[in-house]
């Protein structure tokens, strides 16, 4: 498998280098491929066929732009099985989870996007002003491996919905589903330069993405120490910087009869996609009265699930997407061990079933002190830390004990119990008995979890500007 060409200006092309890097398989760690990267060259040659593009893109009629992503939505449901079998491939996720949810959600996001153009006032009266939304420019989208197709399209569908232009710079660790896109809004006939795309390093090619003075703004999926340095690149031409980083979701539970239930899904969810969601409810919040019987819980839910082959229908967990994120986890985990937390299940080393691969065992941490760095640092694996508290009063101080304000879960019976305890989380979102607004839902963080939101009427908003005209 030989990824070697861009998309640019309507054309697949060379880059200007040949510079590559080897595709991994999670699964087994073997070379599957070799991906060319580029530079600021190849940046420099999608930003001028975007900014060219905008300025008729930028003033096609709603209608039009409808029918694209239409097209768009419709080749997509076309090629789904490809998107399916090339993130299970390039990440590892699950093939039921690749196909239930990486790759539906493309469709969902798309399906929104539509929803929200044909309903979107982009003129209206206000005032004795005449008030327009139009779109910001050429943007830039750097996107994730954890979701691919999530955060591709979250940012892809309103980015087109407004009017914008864009230069998408996927994932080196997870390019195959990209050109799957990039091939579906090829035979889309998107016009030319309104969607390019270079793969390359972050450092390279997001640094020049970032920094280019004919980019309007930059929308960017990742860490937050990524997330810091798109801030400090756009910075030098005030650009516009919407930006989803990193979580370490509360989970609080309250000592009532759904207690077992609640338990049980909430350690369901953290292993989800390989415990490699930047919303995962990684921290579990537990009465200290029931402190032993939510470990119980726990460990029976984490050794009940199979860790394996992703492309198998009856895996539960499949591997961390590469080396490094493995070398992490592991040495997080030897940090609970160290600081004294209880080991309930799982710890480091592979499963003992699997010798290679970047598996890890699922696994539970009790007697957590929120001050522990499992409990402060966004671990992204398999790993989940139970903390038990006195009372709710003290479980929300520890629900906003840390650095970011992504996603909180709160579970148990009473619906309005639970939202009154919801309002004084500092989070983006608040899931209510592991409740979820798909792709209608406002999605992004407070503090070092980001800015902006995404999906939506909210995500078409990051990409417009407003005009006032008065008089």
């Amino acid at each position: 498998m030989k990824l070697d060409k861009f998309y640019i200006n309507g054309q697949w092309v060379d880059p200007v280098k040949d510079e590559t890097i080897n595709i991994i398989n999670p699964a087994n760690e073997s070379v599957i491929g070799q991906l060319n990267v580029g530079n600021e060259q190849d940046i420099d040659k999608a930003v001028t066929a975007a900014r060219k593009a905008f300025s008729n893109f930028s003033i096609t009629p709603v209608q039009e732009r409808l029918e694209l992503l239409t097209e768009i939505r419709n080749i997509f449901k076309k090629r789904f099985d490809d998107i399916v079998d090339a993130i299970t491939t390039e990440m590892g996720a699950p093939i039921k989870l690749s196909r239930g949810a990486q790759a539906a959600v493309g469709l969902g996001h798309l399906k929104t996007s539509i929803r929200v153009l044909e309903n979107h006032k982009f003129e209206y009266e206000f005032n004795g002003s005449l008030i327009r939304h139009e779109p910001i420019g050429v943007c830039g989208l750097i996107t994730p491996w954890n979701w691919p197709i999530n955060q591709t399209i979250s940012k892809l569908g309103p980015c087109l919905a407004s009017g914008c232009t864009a230069i998408l710079k996927p994932s080196e660790i997870s390019p195959l589903s990209a050109n799957v896109i990039a091939e579906i809004i090829h035979e889309a006939k998107a016009p030319a330069g309104v969607f390019n795309m270079v793969h390359g390093l972050g450092p390279i090619v997001g640094e020049a993405l970032s920094s280019h003075q004919d980019v309007d703004m930059m929308s960017f999926t990742g860490s937050t120490r990524g997330g810091i340095a798109v801030a400090k690149a756009s910075a030098k031409t005030v650009k516009r910087v919407s930006q989803e980083l990193g979580g370490k979701s509360p989970n609080i539970i309250l000592d009532d009869s759904a207690f077992e239930s609640s338990v049980k899904i909430g350690v369901e969810k953290i292993m989800e996609n390989t415990g490699q969601s930047c919303n995962a409810p990684t921290r579990m919040l537990v009465p200290k009265n029931r402190h032993e019987e939510a470990m119980q819980i726990a460990k029976l839910v984490a050794e009940n699930l199979k860790t394996g082959d992703p492309k198998e229908e009856t895996t539960d967990i499949g591997p961390l997407v590469s080396d490094v994120q493995y070398e992490k986890v592991q040495r997080l985990i030897e940090s609970g061990i160290n600081a004294g937390a209880k080991l309930v299940t799982g710890g480091t080393g592979r499963p003992s079933h699997l010798n290679k691969g970047y598996y890890v065992k699922p696994t539970v941490f009790g007697d957590v002190d929120n001050k522990m760095e499992i409990a402060q640092e966004e671990i992204f694996g398999p790993v989940l830390s139970i903390i038990p508290y006195d009372s709710e009063d003290e479980a929300v101080e520890i629900a906003n004990d840390t650095d970011y304000g992504l996603s909180a879960y709160i579970a148990g019976e009473n619906t309005e119990r639970l939202r009154e305890i919801g309002r004084k989380i500092r989070a983006g979102q608040v899931h209510i008995n592991y409740g979820s607004g798909g792709t209608n839902a406002p999605f992004g963080g407070f503090k070092q979890s980001g800015n902006g939101r995404e999906k939506a009427e909210w995500g078409l908003e990051e990409f417009l500007e407003t005009k006032a005209i008065m008089g």
